[in-house]
């Protein structure tokens, strides 16, 4: 992520997280993050990670993507790219993001919020994706729909793998 992304995503965390009540130090415990490395996140440095992000926002009890819906940069790491193209402002809130992956990569994801469901679709590639022990294998124009509030993963083959990522999160009560 760029400096500028960088000083955005740090500035509106910081904004989140104060909106929220929560010190520096419980938020960062409650992700399992080092308070240090939250500190300079939102001081708009480091290179904070897709779980890392998936877990503060998970604790501030937020999408994803309203964590980073400000910033206009994918975000990164290793072979994956990530970048949010709509976020709903419906009930459900409903999130679309683009990815792309690397050949050869395996990404365990993060839970996401309690009812969440993850559906996949490959635009080129290849891609193992799905639950744990429940995963399909799709090609181009496939789809696979699975509960996101459970670890879950993506692996590629040979090829990059881009897709399409909806997440669809359970509105307050609809919990079982």
């Amino acid at each position: 992520m760029d400096k500028l992304s960088l000083d955005t995503l740090g500035r509106h965390l910081q904004s989140l997280r104060l909106a929220r009540g929560l010190s520096l130090s419980q938020l960062a415990a409650a992700a399992g993050i080092a308070k240090s490395n939250l500190s300079r996140l939102e001081a708009g440095n480091g290179n904070p990670t897709l779980d890392t992000i998936w877990r503060i926002a998970v604790q501030l009890e937020v999408p994803f993507s309203q964590l980073v819906e400000p910033v206009s940069a994918p975000v990164e790491e290793e072979g994956i790219q990530v970048r949010l193209i709509d976020r709903g402002g419906d009930t459900p809130q409903v999130d679309v993001y683009w990815m792309s992956c690397a050949p050869h990569i395996l990404r365990v994801a993060e839970t996401h919020t309690p009812g969440a469901q993850e559906s996949v679709m490959v635009i080129s590639g290849e891609l193992e994706a799905g639950l744990e022990g429940e995963t399909r294998l799709l090609g181009p124009g496939e789809s696979h729909t699975f509960p996101a509030d459970q670890p879950h993963l993506y692996r590629t083959g040979e090829t990059w793998a881009t897709l399409l990522v909806t997440i669809v999160y359970a509105a307050q009560g609809d919990v079982l």
